[in-house]
């Protein structure tokens, strides 16, 4: 993480746009959607006028080891707004979820499609998308409202820095260019008195 947020920071644009394209790609982690994360991303980016490079970089928030929390809490938040079949037992939404590679694997392979667990995936996507319409909003807006003073610090501090730099290059050539004067001089001043030595001699 801190590698991106070094990549963040050094990208071109306003604090607005930085931080909105990031709190852009985080959002979108937040949802089922997990194929589409970057699309999502450059379009909610794009929406909202913000750095679409830096909304891919805010999708790495959901990663293997962050998907499963997302996953349980945008279910849960769904099944409590009222998504979901109230007289249906409660499916195991992980489980599902985590079976799905194989069983698209196996349906490919043998050309048979398992709805019944297809019904069950609806059961548990339904969910899952009512619960991440609200977490997308929270998670843009707390992101964006945390990430603009913090872009904004880190491209001052930079600025000042490459100043800096820039001054003291300055400082060292003009110090360079003395040096090299005064060698200039001081070579022009011993060739006058050798002259002068022939002359008198």
């Amino acid at each position: 993480m801190t590698y991106i947020w070094h990549r963040v920071g050094r990208l071109h644009g306003t604090p607005h746009s930085i931080a909105g394209g990031f709190a852009a790609g985080v959002a979108v982690s937040f949802t089922p959607l997990v194929g589409s994360h970057f699309v999502l991303a450059a379009l909610l980016a794009w929406m909202t006028r913000s750095n679409i490079v830096a909304g891919l970089l805010g999708t790495a928030v959901g990663n293997p080891w962050t998907f499963p929390f997302i996953w349980v809490w945008i279910y849960e938040l769904g099944r409590g707004m009222g998504a979901g079949e109230a007289a249906r037992a409660k499916p195991d939404a992980l489980a599902i979820i985590v079976d799905l590679p194989g069983v698209m694997g196996r349906a490919l392979l043998s050309f048979d499609v398992d709805w019944a667990y297809l019904d069950n995936l609806w059961a548990v996507l339904w969910p899952m998308i009512v619960g991440s319409i609200p977490t997308v909003v929270g998670v843009w807006l707390v992101t964006y409202l945390m990430l603009k003073p913090m872009v904004a610090t880190y491209q001052v501090r930079r600025i000042t820095r490459r100043r800096r730099k820039q001054e003291a290059a300055r400082r060292a050539t003009a110090a360079l260019t003395v040096v090299e004067g005064g060698g200039s001089v001081n070579t022009m001043a011993a060739d006058k008195g050798a002259v002068r030595k022939e002359i008198n001699g």
